[in-house]
């Protein structure tokens, strides 16, 4: 099975899905190990860990997809991943899917800002019209066809819509059934303000949606219980980890900057296992086990 059909599975099940966000191996490994069924590569998170800079558009197609491949690699979850606008043009648009695709995405989320795009709960972004936003998905939806008639790969196409901030909700609605429309697997209306918006958005805009929580961004922090009531599909939540381990490894170098071990941190023992330590040296023992009985004989 595909990771593209693992997520189709999961998504038709019953029953919200829990999303915390990744932005590298280590923290989509964490994310599986802690029982959750998907994961999602965070363009903002992933900016931020890779090159210490903000979600403003400076990091690079090649380096989202190097960080993508490094994350499907560790993991058997199915990862969605962050395309951004596509990176150009409706071939850039085909490109990036294909790459997404063949780095191991299960999914790839287009959307429709002006390049270069913004992190969606932050100021100065802007949406290209609806003519373009719409060739932008109808490429991602044709990319996802070929590699599938081709028999090359199989990946499904998140559709996401910024237009409720510059242009109001009933654009971002029009956009969103645009996008179900052409062929979009998954709809996603960034940044609602309220329960209400909210509501109409998966009510309105018929097909499979994703609820985004930003701490401290634009819509309500619900919880999943009360998303899955509104009618949302699954949860992300971006940028939860990327916080959790800034504000925990900044509390770590103010103990040794003040002269004192850093307290709350790991045992050394789960460090080892978290990363490997044990599986590794139980495959390593089961080949020199092999070479002990070869000399033998």
């Amino acid at each position: 099975m595909t990771q593209a059909e693992k997520l189709r599975r999961l998504l038709a099940a019953p029953g919200i899905k829990t999303m915390p966000c990744c932005f590298d191996a280590l923290s989509a490994k964490l994310i599986e190990q802690a029982g959750f069924p998907l994961t999602f590569m965070s363009g903002f998170a992933t900016a931020a860990a890779r090159l210490a800079l903000p979600d403003t558009g400076l990091i690079s197609y090649g380096e989202m997809v190097q960080q993508g491949r490094d994350i499907c690699d560790a993991v058997s979850i199915p990862v969605l991943g962050d395309g951004d606008t596509g990176h150009g043009n409706a071939m850039n648009v085909k490109r990036t899917v294909r790459g997404y695709a063949r780095a191991g995405f299960a999914a790839i989320m287009i959307e429709d800002q002006i390049a270069p795009k913004r992190c969606g709960h932050t100021r100065g972004k802007d949406v290209v019209g609806r003519e373009e936003a719409l060739l932008r998905i109808r490429a991602a939806v044709d990319a996802r066809d070929e590699l599938r008639q081709n028999g090359e790969g199989d990946i499904l196409i998140l559709a996401r819509t910024d237009a409720r901030h510059t242009m109001g909700l009933e654009e971002a609605l029009q956009r969103a059934r645009d996008f179900a429309a052409i062929g979009a697997d998954i709809l996603f209306v960034e940044a609602p303000e309220n329960q209400a918006e909210m509501k109409r958005i998966v009510t309105e805009a018929p097909g499979i949606h994703m609820a985004n929580i930003v701490e401290g961004g634009k819509t309500p922090p619900l919880t999943p219980q009360e998303l899955e009531a509104i009618g949302y599909d699954f949860v992300a939540y971006p940028l939860t980890l990327l916080s959790a381990a800034i504000k925990a490894m900044n509390e770590a170098l103010v103990a040794l900057a003040a002269g004192r071990n850093a307290d709350n941190i790991l045992d050394f023992a789960d460090l080892r296992r978290i990363v490997g330590f044990e599986d590794y040296y139980a495959e390593d023992e089961r080949y020199h086990g092999h070479m002990a009985r070869q000399d033998k004989t």
